[in-house]
């Protein structure tokens, strides 16, 4: 009787507050472009709930690939809402658990001042050597790109220009060292709280592109996890859209 009313009276308090005695462990596979914001947001998701989180940041493809081969991760974090749709489609995700936690944006994007001009027209001038562009199979902003070159009708004169990134996050460091002039990155690798941080810049109209929405879901080794539902629910709270927004993402 005294360890059922032990087990009862711990529930509760897990319920009303976080302990070291109700703290458990998510591994998270978190999309790339979603470094910046995501950090923050665990943070202050550890601090609130007691849980801790550790993070592995890579192009939503790949994260595919390692959960489908055993991966440990119980959240999926992904660039896109495909990917989490498949994973439930093939068993390894929790069904009604996918939900959009923001929509990215592309920019056309150089370390240089002054470089990329309003209207993204330095695209056509071609006074550049490399063009920086994400993995477009394993990466939904490299797959963007893509389509914004195609639209445009600019693929076939700069396919010789294109550097390829294995996910966003690479192909900002391609850009922000001066590997590449210019390269299609994440607006949320350039911009905090309504400005851009540095360099020159194109944010590319959405109609020029495949909305990029970005879903979460949790995935089946997290379902009895419960810090792996907390997050979840906590990556669509006003504290997380706040974080998320200063990124220049959209809801």
């Amino acid at each position: 009787m005294k360890n059922i009313f032990t087990t009862l009276l711990l529930a509760q308090v897990c319920v009303t507050m976080a302990t070291p005695a109700c703290a458990a462990e998510v591994h998270v596979a978190v999309a790339s472009n979603f470094s910046a914001p995501m950090h923050k947001i665990a943070a202050a998701f550890e601090k609130k709930s007691g849980h801790k989180t550790i993070l592995a940041f890579g192009a939503t493809g790949k994260f595919y690939a390692q959960v489908r081969n055993g991966a440990p991760y119980a959240l999926l974090i992904a660039a896109d809402a495909a990917t989490p749709a498949r994973l439930i489609s093939d068993g390894l995700a929790v069904p009604g658990t996918a939900f959009t936690y923001a929509t990215g944006r592309l920019v056309l994007w150089s370390a240089q001042s002054a470089f990329v001009d309003g209207q993204g027209a330095v695209l056509r001038n071609g006074a550049f050597t490399h063009l920086a562009i994400a993995n477009s199979r394993t990466a939904p902003y490299g797959a963007a790109a893509m389509g914004v070159l195609e639209k445009l009708r600019l693929l076939d004169g700069l396919k010789d220009k294109l550097v390829q990134g294995e996910n966003i996050a690479q192909t900002y460091q391609f850009v922000k060292t001066g590997n590449a002039a210019l390269g299609f990155v994440a607006m949320s690798d350039v911009y905090r709280g309504g400005k851009f941080v540095g360099g020159s810049a194109w944010v590319v109209p959405a109609d020029l592109h495949a909305p990029i929405r970005q879903d979460a879901v949790v995935l089946a080794r997290g379902a009895n996890n419960p810090a792996a539902r907390e997050l979840a629910s906590y990556l669509q709270s006003d504290e997380a859209r706040q974080i998320i927004r200063f990124y220049g993402y959209e809801r």
